[in-house]
């Protein structure tokens, strides 16, 4: 009994990181336009990503190329993390 407990325990403690992940993806896009004051970004791949409230947007204009990292919340794509390719 103690060795499936064991078992289980392991195999637990395994895939925990495993589920965080499941959510979060990234894409790489140019930017078609940036709203500020409604704290979202659209790609050219047509879709609109919401940003946090004490989001940088220094850099971030029409025609920048970024990777964007996100988690989809209540059918919401929202911003994680987000890099300027060069």
């Amino acid at each position: 009994m103690r060795m499936m407990i064991a078992v289980l325990l392991a195999t637990a403690s395994f895939l925990s990181p495993l589920s965080v992940l499941a959510g979060s993806d990234d894409v790489e896009a140019t930017i078609k336009a940036v709203n500020v004051d409604g704290l979202s970004l659209m790609l050219d791949d047509g879709k609109t990503y919401s940003l946090p409230e004490e989001f940088n947007f220094d850099g971030l204009e029409s025609g920048v190329k970024v990777i964007v990292f996100y988690t989809e919340v209540d059918g919401k794509r929202v911003v994680d993390d987000l890099e300027i390719v060069q």
